[in-house]
């Protein structure tokens, strides 16, 4: 059985991202088979969802496996629920269509230099995207710092309570020192 791991990226991030770059790396290093795919999403929800969604068609039949951070957490549960995969999650963002209200209007991607406006459609878009997510507790392992100053981690201990979950004291939104959990994510991921 084949695994495709796809990394989605957060709000106002990409591919190019200290946590992407780091997972490629690792990826690279030691696991030089397996297919990461770290796309580039679109600034607006369901230009994010559609681009998940052609690369899950290039992989039919194989294990799907999601890393996701922040906003690409909240994607990643959607996806891991469609389709029965796995995933790690990084703080996550649990509600952002209540978070993004704040954010309406222009924004620039600071790593693509996009110019995109968002608008209360695509705080619509997001609220779609929330379902329930199933009981399995071996489908998802959250990674939460309590110093996150963009996201309350208590909503996602709250959310995801009975599944695999290292909270950490202090920290921040990045999730410092990532890189430490590169060892376990994979063997996380790669195990049925």
């Amino acid at each position: 059985m084949q695994y495709i791991v796809i990394y989605l990226h957060g709000f106002l991030s990409s591919p190019q991202s200290n946590k992407a770059t780091q997972t490629i790396e690792f990826v690279k290093s030691h696991y030089p088979q397996l297919i990461l795919e770290t796309p580039k999403l679109g600034n607006y929800p369901q230009q994010a969802v559609a681009t998940i969604e052609q690369i899950v068609k290039k992989y039919p039949n194989s294990q799907l496996r999601f890393i996701g951070s922040s906003l690409g957490g909240y994607l990643a549960t959607y996806m891991c629920e469609k389709y029965a995969g796995k995933a790690v999650l990084i703080n996550p963002a649990v509600r952002p269509y209540e978070l993004l209200v704040d954010f309406l209007g222009q924004h620039v991607n600071p790593y693509t230099e996009e110019i995109f406006h968002l608008e209360q459609k695509h705080i619509a878009e997001l609220k779609s995207l929330d379902i329930p997510i199933s009981k399995t507790a071996e489908n998802y392992w959250l990674l939460l710092q309590t110093g996150d100053e963009t996201l309350d981690y208590r909503q996602a201990e709250e959310k995801y309570q009975g599944h695999k979950m290292t909270i950490e004291q202090g920290g921040d939104h990045s999730f410092q020192h990532f890189e430490r959990f590169l060892a376990d994510i994979f063997r996380f991921l790669l195990q049925d």
